[in-house]
């Protein structure tokens, strides 16, 4: 946008930054005619942390909250214990948390318009709002964040039961501190091969893995060796990010082209459009996978060994077999040596997503007799909860 624009760069000096920019932190102002706005370091989220209040004629309009204060949420602190320009335990960045809502943004009036980064669904809190903006007012009366409570009580209600950390968030915060050039460089040179025949897949490198975004449906009835079907869906960059590593190459596969070059838009949102090996569409495949027999599973599950794909805390909350293995999608890759082969392998999570994603990854590693719930989980699950 800088490049672009010709626009300065406004960050706190804490983030250490590597391009050029214009330090804000406590006491910096940019005048915007009768509006001001007024710097106000608030870590937590992470050391740098600095969110805007927006001033009109000395009256607080509203306040841009970044990760800090989100609506019924607050950030979560533990992105940066181990990298960054300055590095903090969570425990430690709980604490200043407490300090920057309770000292600094509950100053505020409740009138102040409070304006967060992120919305439902995203992992830098728990239980984010639909919402889009709210009053500080109505967060002192609704967000837990902002109710009175000690310190302790404060951080352990922060650093408890806190989502994964996907794999590309580290690199995330290395490339917002040294900086990138233009996406569209790489995008524009992306060009979309169409493999629709045997001999076509020569043009393949099957040492780089595939990223196949159809839906699952097709992705079982025919797809190449080394795929993995994360589904073009809202949570796409998340899950992309959480499988495959920063810095390993990819084929990204679509129905048509042009759903090709918007997933491939979508990936550098994440910083991953450097990993994009080449684009594919296709209407062939030399793999297929069998769909589930629900009738044998119902008859007897014990035949087979339940993998549990869904995450941690939402194991907690209580498992829908209570024999599953439960190994989280994000780790799933890494630890495949834990999965028992003696039987077959029926796969779940919450409501087909993630378990699509999880058969390609067991069928890819050369693991048999695999199987997907897909979403008959919801209506089981219900079955198996009364």
């Amino acid at each position: 946008m800088a490049s672009l624009s010709g626009a300065s760069i406004y960050v706190s000096k804490l983030l250490g930054a590597m391009y050029d920019h214009i330090p804000f932190d406590d006491g910096d102002v940019i005048p915007l005619g009768a509006i001001y706005l007024h710097a106000l370091n608030t870590p937590g989220h992470s050391p740098d942390s600095i969110c805007v209040i927006v001033r009109e004629n000395e009256i607080e309009k509203a306040i841009f909250t970044g990760d800090t204060l989100f609506i019924g949420d607050f950030g979560r602190p533990n992105l940066r214990e181990n990298i960054g320009n300055i590095t903090a335990a969570r425990e430690e960045l709980a604490k200043q948390m407490y300090h920057s809502l309770h000292e600094k943004i509950a100053e505020l009036h409740n009138d102040t318009q409070v304006l967060p980064t992120h919305g439902a669904g995203s992992l830098c809190g728990k239980n984010l709002s639909t919402e889009l903006s709210s009053t500080i007012g109505k967060e002192k009366q609704s967000n837990i964040a902002m109710q009175p409570k000690s310190l302790t009580a404060f951080v352990q209600e922060l650093i408890s039961d806190q989502p994964f950390v996907p794999k590309y968030f580290e690199q995330s915060v290395t490339l917002n501190k040294k900086g990138i050039g233009s996406a569209a460089t790489i995008l524009n040179s992306l060009v979309v091969d169409s493999i629709h025949c045997a001999g076509c897949t020569r043009r393949i490198d099957k040492a780089i893995l595939i990223i196949d975004t159809r839906k699952q449906v097709d992705f079982r009835k025919s797809h190449f060796s080394n795929s993995y079907n994360i589904m073009d869906g809202t949570k796409f960059e998340t899950w992309l990010g959480s499988i495959v590593n920063p810095g390993e190459k990819f084929y990204l596969l679509a129905y048509t082209e042009e759903d090709a070059k918007r997933l491939a838009i979508r990936c550098s949102k994440i910083g991953y459009e450097s990993q994009i090996y080449g684009l594919l569409t296709t209407t062939y495949g030399e793999q297929s996978l069998p769909d589930c027999n629900l009738i044998d599973f119902d008859t007897d599950n014990k035949k087979y060994i339940k993998l549990d794909v869904r995450n941690t805390n939402e194991v907690n909350q209580g498992k829908i077999f209570t024999d599953a293995i439960c190994i989280p999608l994000h780790q799933l890759r890494e630890r495949l040596y834990e999965i028992p082969t003696h039987k077959p392998i029926m796969i779940h999570c919450a409501a087909g997503y993630r378990s699509a994603a999880a058969l390609s990854i067991l069928s890819q590693a050369g693991i048999k007799d695999v199987y997907d719930l897909g979403d008959c989980i919801v209506e089981y699950s219900k079955k198996l909860m009364q």
